[in-house]
């Protein structure tokens, strides 16, 4: 049983006993949701809670994210850290200021890496025209390799690899769902809709493995660290993001789960998913993210979203041991 549970529709959350009570704003019809098996709650429409509410879920250690009508990620309830470092906070912020190029680049060559991985298995099933894509992102890992990299080139070959990876989507992809280039807010087509909708996910995904560690989720590498927003998440997330939200995205067109058609809202200026595409979209990501694969370093079966989280513990161990930190990358046998 999945422990992230989606909200959908507004009305009212309230605690009922040692329980959480939703009631939908249309039927006033009352849904009840075990705290036993709920690690964080996913809110999409419009929410009204108190404090007795807030009370049993800081309690409980369940974290509440909530998303505004366009699928963006606006905000978390967090409950108390129960997970605090002194020591380690202190070496974070050390870690930013000596190590930040460092982590970061090896961060970008992650995100490289899995790119490649993803492509790689269109190439080998006879997209040619990839071949050039892939060589191109291998020399860009090479140019990363450079030790005197300032963080903004570092960004810069980031932004490269992206696009060249937006790019490729022509030699794969219906045509139906191609775009001209990536837009973020609002979303203009159906796959930025989906693409954005999965960031927001995975995101809000990461916060609450991040949680479950001693890391100050405000202290981030690759992305600079701001106010408002857990900048962490955003660098242990980017990584993920083509093995877990481009490829659910790359399944969902493919295979025709999804429909242009059936499962957006397509307005003059924005294009975002309807609650049946929502759920479809948020049923693949689950599936894969709870996808038990075997590390070959670990020498034992784990889930993608466990996966998220040993990235936090990795990280750790280069700030206080200084192993260095290799984000998780997938390998083609080639």
């Amino acid at each position: 049983m999945s422990k992230t549970k989606y909200i959908f529709s507004n009305g009212v959350l309230k605690r009922k006993d040692f329980s959480i009570a939703f009631q939908t704003e249309e039927n006033k019809k009352w849904v009840y949701i075990p705290i036993k098996n709920t690690r964080e709650l996913m809110c999409f429409g419009k929410i009204n809670c108190n404090n007795d509410f807030l009370d049993l879920m800081g309690r409980s250690g369940i974290i509440i994210h909530f998303f505004d009508y366009y699928g963006h990620y606006t905000g978390s309830f967090y409950p108390k850290n129960y997970l605090l470092s002194g020591k380690l906070l202190v070496k974070q912020v050390e870690a930013f200021k000596e190590k930040r190029q460092k982590i970061a680049r090896n961060i970008v060559i992650g995100i490289i890496e899995n790119i490649e991985f993803v492509l790689y298995h269109y190439y080998r099933h006879g997209i040619n025209e990839l071949y050039t894509t892939i060589q191109d992102l291998r020399n860009i890992k090479k140019q990363l390799n450079h030790q005197n990299l300032k963080i903004k080139e570092v960004l810069m070959y980031e932004g490269l690899a992206w696009n060249m990876f937006y790019s490729s989507f022509k030699y794969f992809l219906n045509t139906s769902f191609l775009f001209n280039k990536r837009v973020k807010r609002p979303p203009d087509n159906p796959l930025n809709a989906m693409i954005s909708f999965g960031n927001s996910l995975l995101y809000s995904k990461t916060i609450s493995q991040i949680y479950h560690t001693h890391l100050d989720q405000r202290i981030s590498f690759l992305h600079e660290p701001s106010e408002a927003r857990f900048s962490l998440s955003l660098d242990l997330s980017e990584t993920f993001k083509p093995l877990i939200v481009f490829k659910t995205i790359f399944d969902l067109i493919n295979n025709q789960k999804i429909k242009i058609e059936k499962h957006f809202i397509k307005k003059l200026n924005y294009c975002i998913l309807n609650e049946e595409g929502k759920k479809i979209f948020i049923t693949n990501l689950e599936n894969r993210l709870n996808k038990i694969i075997y590390h070959p370093k670990l020498k034992r079966k784990v889930t993608y979203i466990t996966l998220i989280k040993l990235e936090g513990y990795k990280l750790i161990k280069e700030i206080l041991e200084d192993v260095p930190f290799l984000p998780y990358c997938e390998k083609e046998k080639y």
